[in-house]
C-alpha cells in the first residue's frame, strides 16, 4: 500500500493557523494530505497560494497522523501584519 506524500517548499496558511499562548510567534496547523517540509530551516511563509509572501517562518515539528499533516512552526519575521 502506498501513502501519498507531496514535498513542499512553502507554508500555505490558507489563515487556518492557530497562535499557541505559551510561546512566542509559535503556531499550529493542521492541513490534508501528507506534506513534508524542511525542519529548522527558513522557509517562506503566504496566506493563499497566490498571494504575496507574509514572512518567513522555521517548522519545528511534522506530525503525519488520519491524512493530515499537523505542524508546528515558528514565525521568525513579518513584512506586515495586513
Amino acid at each position: 500500500m502506498s501513502m501519498p506524500l507531496s514535498l513542499e517548499w512553502t507554508l500555505v496558511t490558507e489563515g487556518k493557523e492557530r497562535r499557541l499562548e505559551e510561546e512566542d510567534n509559535h503556531f499550529t496547523l493542521t492541513l490534508e494530505g501528507y506534506r513534508l517540509y524542511p525542519l529548522h530551516e527558513r522557509i517562506e511563509i503566504r496566506r493563499h497560494q497566490t498571494s504575496d509572501q507574509i514572512g518567513f517562518g522555521e517548522i519545528k515539528s511534522l506530525t503525519f497522523t488520519e491524512n493530515k499533516t499537523e505542524i508546528l512552526y515558528q514565525l521568525v519575521s513579518l513584512y506586515s501584519v495586513n
